[in-house]
């Protein structure tokens, strides 16, 4: 209040003689208008007071720090309900640091949704290890939902993959060499973050693929499981021959590994499935031929008794033929029964020919 004050007296003073010369009535008119004047310019004093005492701890903080960072753009990050403490911290200490970082570029990158001191330590950290890291770039990657400072960590410090990864609900990569022998095997993976292709990269997940594919490829590769027993580094080779890093956001330093052991022998196991699965097979078409058999059999045996059913028909023709010839006078009663005698002397003969049957014993001997 003691601004108001002031600042009535001052009016005071200046109007005075203005005021004294004046009727009455223009007198009080001027002078309400005089207080009005004094009391909105008190007010935007005050405001402006209280805008300047919230900021000017960071203000002088920024100056002490030559971080170049203005009062007005102070003010103005407050009306625009920007963090003007991170903002500050931030400037200060990647200026410590050695880097020069606009305010108004922390300022957009905090409006955008980005994590500003993650990023400047992110390059803080590239810095001192001589990692070249753009801002441009720094922010993208924030943006993009990865974090770069992990990444800057990672690039420094290589990390180490188990390859099948822990969430994949598997413990070895199994592969089976030509001579038909398993092996199941667990590799780590050596890494480090590669800058330029963390943005469009693909992740982990892609690099831990990529790998067990690779395993399983050089086992079966191989002539036989010793071959991979005496030198496991033929895994390792081949895989790191494919460029298996290739459009991920990792590069591949090493790939070691860690546990081998002998699982089932494959080959066998198939060849007996292979077996087996003949033999049912044979036994099919064996039915088949049996069935086919079965039925052929049934059918001859249908058409004998076809046949000997035409016989008896023909043979029961015979009689009436004889009595139709009897009738034309074709057939004599000599005729017939000199075909009587040659029937009985043809079944003589017949029983003559055939061997005798000992009715005690059942077996046959010569008459």
């Amino acid at each position: 209040m003691g601004w108001v004050v002031i600042m009535g007296q001052a009016a005071d003073i200046v109007f005075r003689p203005v005021v004294r010369d004046m009727p009455v009535a223009a007198a009080d008119h001027s002078s309400t208008l005089l207080w009005i004047i004094i009391a909105v310019v008190a007010v935007v004093a005050l405001i402006f007071f209280i805008a300047i005492a919230q900021v000017f701890t960071l203000w002088l903080q920024a100056f002490s720090a030559h971080a170049d960072v203005s009062m007005w753009e102070l003010i103005g990050m407050r009306l625009r309900k920007v963090n003007a403490r991170e903002i500050t911290t931030t400037k200060i200490s990647m200026v410590q640091a050695g880097l020069q970082v606009t305010t108004n570029q922390l300022q957009a990158h905090f409006m955008a949704g980005g994590n500003v001191t993650r990023v400047s330590r992110a390059m803080i950290a590239a810095h001192r290890a001589q990692i070249d890291l753009p801002w441009g770039m720094a922010t993208a990657i924030d943006l993009a939902g990865r974090d770069v400072l992990e990444a800057v960590q990672t690039s420094v410090n290589p990390r180490v993959i188990d390859v099948p990864g822990p969430n994949s609900g598997r413990q070895t990569h199994d592969g089976v060499a030509r001579d038909g022998i398993q092996l199941r095997v667990k590799a780590r993976v050596t890494v480090r973050t590669n800058m330029k292709q963390l943005v469009s990269g693909a992740g982990e997940e892609t690099v831990v693929a990529r790998v067990g594919q690779g395993i399983v490829a050089a086992i079966g590769s191989a002539d036989t499981y010793k071959h991979v027993l005496e030198s496991p580094d033929l895994i390792s080779k081949a895989v790191l021959a494919n460029g298996l890093d290739a459009g991920t956001a990792f590069q591949i330093l090493s790939i070691d590994i860690a546990d081998m052991d002998v699982g089932d022998n494959v080959g066998a196991e198939l060849q007996t499935r292979q077996a087996e699965a003949n033999k049912q097979i044979f036994q099919a078409e064996a039915e088949k031929r049996r069935a086919m058999a079965v039925a052929q059999d049934q059918e001859n045996r249908a058409l004998a008794q076809l046949n000997r059913a035409k016989v008896i028909e023909a043979e029961a023709q015979i009689p009436l033929a004889m009595a139709d010839a009897f009738r034309s006078g074709h057939l004599g009663i000599m005729d017939y029964y000199r075909m009587k005698n040659i029937q009985a002397d043809t079944s003589m003969r017949d029983s003559i020919g055939k061997p005798a049957t000992d009715s005690a014993t059942g077996n046959s001997g010569a008459a």
